[in-house]
């Protein structure tokens, strides 16, 4: 009798084991590069947390709006918000994650991090290829006493469908006309000038290596590879270093409840203090869940990381999702991402 007593809380126990490995399924996400810094940090503490993985593909915003709608990911990741049309044609839905700033960076001798000065129109004029020289009387008229060589500009840029040219586009075409004529604002755009790297991680390799160069990144590339970044003016006319603060400025009069699939795009926003290039990074799901269980995993992740992520994202120098607009997103879960059966998964 003791003996099957045993036997039974072996297999019990055993039962027990078999779920939680069961339960513990991987999820999958592709794209961004923009949020790839704190999404890994996020896993490798959610990780421990729970035991689920997340296996995360930074292949940019292009990359991964194809594989969600490919179904071969579980989320995509995006910097460039898809309209509601889009949306319901591909039968997804969209919140955003995580919100952040890119930065122009530069590789030139004699400049400390923050020194250097831009507007929007000049930034433009050396993207357009019109701007060559770092000694363009354009730039010293902003950068009186800082000393400025008479060589060329490398101009880098990506390679690949990102997120991140989006919101780099998206403020040049809006402070420079010609800018938004000749190129526009989008994923992939045709450069007028300047080498291509892949990834956040290329255009900051370009810019540590070739000597001369610019190139634009989202702030923790540039805070983890000690690469010179420089203030922008804003649309108020203040010249503003990129921070934590200066982020959470440009988004705080933003209309998430009012805009379809949280799509708000944050560039150029008014206010003395904000950082003229932030943006939100998207997470795209279907809304009918072919696997609920690996769907349901998902959207606890990011319960988690909206719950528990704050602190680790402020010392990547992202900003966390308001509880507010948690609690809209959260509300859109239960109300748009289902199983086979129409049932709600959150």
């Amino acid at each position: 009798m003791r003996l099957n007593k045993f036997f039974a809380s072996a297999i019990v126990a055993s039962a027990m084991v078999a779920s939680s490995s069961v339960m513990a399924v991987d999820i999958t996400g592709a794209g961004a590069t923009f949020p790839y810094p704190i999404y890994a940090k996020w896993a490798e503490s959610y990780k421990k947390t729970t035991g689920v993985g997340l296996n995360y593909q930074s292949i940019g915003s292009g990359g991964g709006i194809k594989q969600i709608k490919a179904k071969t990911v579980d989320f995509g990741a995006s910097d460039m918000p898809l309209k509601a049309d889009e949306l319901n044609k591909s039968g997804l839905v969209q919140f955003p994650a995580i919100m952040g700033g890119v930065v122009p960076i530069v590789n030139l001798d004699g400049v400390a991090p923050g020194q250097l000065k831009f507007s929007g129109q000049v930034l433009a004029g050396i993207y357009l290829g019109k701007i060559t020289k770092w000694n363009a009387p354009e730039i010293t008229a902003l950068n009186p006493g800082v000393r400025l060589p008479a060589s060329n500009i490398t101009v880098v840029h990506r390679a690949d469908g990102s997120g991140t040219s989006f919101l780099w586009t998206d403020f040049l075409s809006k402070t420079s006309a010609e800018f938004k004529s000749k190129v526009g604002a989008g994923t992939a755009v045709k450069w007028p000038a300047g080498v291509g790297g892949k990834g956040n991680e290329g255009v900051a390799a370009n810019v540590q290596r070739i000597k001369g160069s610019i190139g634009y990144v989202e702030y923790a590339y540039a805070k983890k590879n000690r690469i010179t970044h420089t203030q922008v003016q804003n649309r108020d006319g203040q010249f503003v270093q990129p921070d934590d603060a200066t982020f959470k400025a440009a988004a705080a009069g933003a209309a998430w409840a009012k805009t379809p699939g949280f799509g708000v795009v944050l560039t150029n926003q008014p206010g003395k203090a904000s950082w003229p290039i932030t943006g939100a990074s998207f997470i795209l799901m279907h809304k009918s869940q072919a696997d609920a269980a690996k769907g349901k995993e998902v959207l606890k992740f990011f319960d988690w990381a909206y719950k528990n992520g704050g602190a680790m994202a402020t010392g990547l120098e992202y900003v966390a999702m308001p509880p507010a607009v948690v609690k809209l997103v959260e509300a859109e879960w239960k109300k748009q991402i289902k199983d086979g059966s129409g049932k709600s998964i959150w």
